[in-house]
């Protein structure tokens, strides 16, 4: 295993500029200078994709940019101490400690596991204070490899007196065992009596300990996880409180133990992603927040955690608790509205690797066996092999093959959405009578709009279910075979004889609608669709004109294209709000600030990929100036499409799924059309739709 850090990879002193991105490109130079990476463009795009995620600075001082890339052949530590220090978003100020994690996409568990502690590490005061007063670079290697186990720290004559020390999962899981053996005792961890009365941080505290259980994870599971875990956890021991943590990372995970959730007052989950096996935790009160938040905040979530605890109406985990009694969700004060929307995005964000993937393959099926391939696909694949080619040989042959692939996995739309929507209410109970609805819905032609109904139906009647007071020889049936059983029965019943027949004929209707509509019909349903794409950018409205799309898409023929000229219009114009933004940020620099530029450097591959949320940051920032911007491009760009007859075969993909697109110049210029539009309407809103009170230059635009 080659050296995480060499004195190569340190600059001391150094001055970087003062924006991150220079900072990250400069570490990302390193790298590749060492013969660790293969490019310097796709690391440093990697880690600034991360970055625009969530920012990587910490408290006391340090940022950990870092990322996982298909660029980095070797893991690697880059360490930079700044002069002057740089903003990477953290509350408490700049950074002038730097520390680069370039991981490679496959990175063994052994490199990770350094890579985990390294970051438990920064949170540690004496390290940070070593490596602030280390004189060369082999001082930090030397600081850096005795955190991680890997040689002897240095002595006061090196870079200070310093005992490295990570901050490991068998560190925390001894304190956590003596603060529960402190509980049982009536003492603290620190040995103080706390079976009187006493006051921590300006409150008075209960006669005995808290348990307090926590899960942390983060999108790429390498700092900020280990981090966020590390700090819930001296928090909690500060305010004499019992807290164990399971790290849900790329190093791997392993659970909590049962008996330690069971004996726990409340859950903390400090995650950016789904916590894993969550009904584990059903029915404690629970604490959730960004997993940066276990950073920046911890002291503060583990006293929200303790009120909790102490609090009978306190928001709880959704499921079935240990003792069998239904718990509330934990989302449970969410409105109707809310609830639906959760539903809907969960069932269309399982839904589209189905149909991204079938749909590319579909159009490689046309592009290698023809637009006829769809007549001969069944039996090409079934009669033939590679020793028995068709008459129109090898590619005849592997374009059946793709296509039938494809249309096999666009097979999984409607019941995939309909599962995973049942999944977002009743979680795991929920999936077999979602799926079942949705493949009745399949069945009888009720198409998207089936799907949805039938998920939505499933959902709730296995809730429903799964909230009635059962007896306790019964409890462990009802997860597995009660309620998909009845749920199942209901909803797929009610599709059969009442709902599926109507949706079924909505649906044809529709159908014949879309495939009628030319010339100004045509031009209106563009701007339609085009301001669905762009109103709540990858939110409900978006996703139900994405899914529409996609779900026609097996409907096409060569006498019925309307379907693929919907999927361009849609395609284009979601492509156009990161777009126009990133021209924006190009065209008049000084109406945005720093952060925004950046972003917009990102949304120019985001929106040339079809990645609409790419926008998302300007408008969160203003988005009374870039909606109404986004929603005039993207109607310009969905009436150009459909005007034109501009037609694509694949459902995702964007700029880089140009041989599945029809009359691809056409496509090119109604994007750059409704790019322009949003660029210049944005600006123009900026720069004269603005209370006096704004600063115009390098400042956010209050909406």
């Amino acid at each position: 295993m080659s050296d995480l850090i060499t004195p190569e990879l340190v600059t001391l002193d150094k001055d970087l500029g003062t924006e991150r991105s220079t900072v990250i490109r400069y570490l990302a130079e390193q790298v590749a200078a060492q013969g660790r990476s293969t490019e310097v463009d796709g690391l440093y795009a990697d880690a600034l994709a991360r970055e625009n995620k969530t920012s990587t600075g910490v408290p006391g001082g340090i940022a950990i940019p870092h990322c996982r890339s298909t660029a980095v052949s070797d893991a690697t530590l880059v360490m930079a101490r700044l002069a002057p220090a740089v903003d990477f978003g953290a509350k408490d100020g700049p950074a002038d400690l730097v520390f680069f994690i370039a991981a490679p996409d496959g990175a063994d568990q052994e490199h990770l596991k350094l890579l985990s502690k390294l970051a438990r590490s920064l949170i540690k005061k004496d390290f940070t204070a070593a490596l602030r007063a280390a004189r060369t670079p082999d001082d930090v290697v030397a600081l850096v490899n005795g955190a991680l186990g890997l040689g002897d720290a240095p002595t006061a004559g090196g870079a200070g007196a310093h005992t490295a020390g990570a901050a490991g999962t068998a560190e925390t899981a001894a304190g956590a065992r003596t603060n529960e053996a402190a509980a049982t005792l009536g003492t603290s961890p620190g040995g103080t009596d706390t079976t009187g009365p006493a006051v921590e941080h300006g409150r008075s505290t209960e006669t005995r300990v808290r348990r307090l259980v926590a899960v942390t994870a983060c999108p790429t599971g390498i700092a900020h996880t280990y981090m966020a875990a590390d700090s819930l956890v001296a928090a909690a021991k500060e305010r004499g409180i019992d807290l164990q943590v399971e790290t849900q990372g790329s190093s791997g995970a392993t659970p909590l133990d049962p008996a330690v959730i069971a004996a726990a007052d409340a859950v903390i989950f400090a995650v950016d992603v789904d916590v894993r096996d969550k009904q584990r935790f059903a029915g404690l009160p629970v604490i959730s927040s960004p997993v940066k938040r276990g950073i920046d905040e911890p002291g503060e979530m583990v006293e929200e955690a303790v009120a909790a605890a102490q609090n009978p109406n306190a928001r709880r985990v959704a499921g079935t608790a240990g003792g069998g009694e239904q718990t509330d969700d934990d989302g449970g004060r969410d409105s109707v509205g809310s609830t639906l929307k959760r539903a809907l995005l969960t069932g269309v964000s399982y839904m589209i690797p189905f149909v991204a993937g079938g749909g590319l393959l579909i159009a490689l099926g046309f592009l290698l066996g023809g637009y006829l391939i769809t007549e001969t696909a069944d039996a090409v694949v079934l009669e033939n092999s590679l020793g028995n080619l068709p008459a129109g040989g090898l590619g005849e042959y592997l374009g059946a093959v793709a296509f039938k692939i494809g249309q096999l996995s666009l097979g999984f739309l409607v019941p995939a959405l309909a599962g995973y929507i049942a999944y977002a209410l009743a979680d795991r109970p929920g999936i077999a009578p979602g799926f079942v609805a949705g493949a009745v819905a399949g069945f009888m032609g009720a198409g998207f709009l089936g799907g949805i109904v039938g998920g939505l139906l499933a959902g709730y009647v296995a809730m429903m279910i799964g909230r009635l007071s059962v007896p306790r020889w019964l409890r462990s049936l009802m997860p597995v075979v009660i309620i998909p059983l009845v749920a199942s029965i209901v909803a797929s019943g009610l599709m059969f004889l009442v709902l599926g027949g109507p949706i079924a004929a909505i649906t044809v209707g529709l159908n014949n609608w879309l495939s009628g509509l030319t010339g100004t019909a045509a031009v209106g349903l563009g701007v339609i669709l085009g301001l669905m794409m762009a109103v709540d950018l990858g939110g409900p409205v978006n996703k139900v004109a994405y899914s529409f799309a996609v779900a026609g898409l097996g409907a096409a023929t060569l006498d019925n294209p309307a379907p693929l000229q919907i999927m361009a219009a849609v395609m284009a114009a979601g492509m156009v709000p990161p777009l126009a933004m990133a021209l924006a940020t190009l065209i008049d620099r000084r109406r945005f600030t720093e952060p925004e530029r950046e972003n917009g450097k990102a949304a120019w591959l985001l929106g040339a990929a079809f990645i609409s949320e790419g926008a998302i940051p300007f408008a969160a920032a203003d988005p009374l100036r870039v909606i109404p911007a986004s929603l005039l491009g993207s109607a310009v760009t969905g009436a150009i499409v459909m005007g034109t007859g501009v037609t694509s075969q694949a459902p995702h993909g964007g700029l880089f799924v140009f041989f599945a697109i029809g009359n691809f110049p056409m496509f090119l210029v109604a994007i750059l059309v409704g790019t322009v539009v949003s660029a210049l309407a944005v600006i123009a809103l900026k720069r004269y739709a603005t209370s006096k009170k704004n600063t115009p230059v390098a400042e956010p635009v209050a909406a």
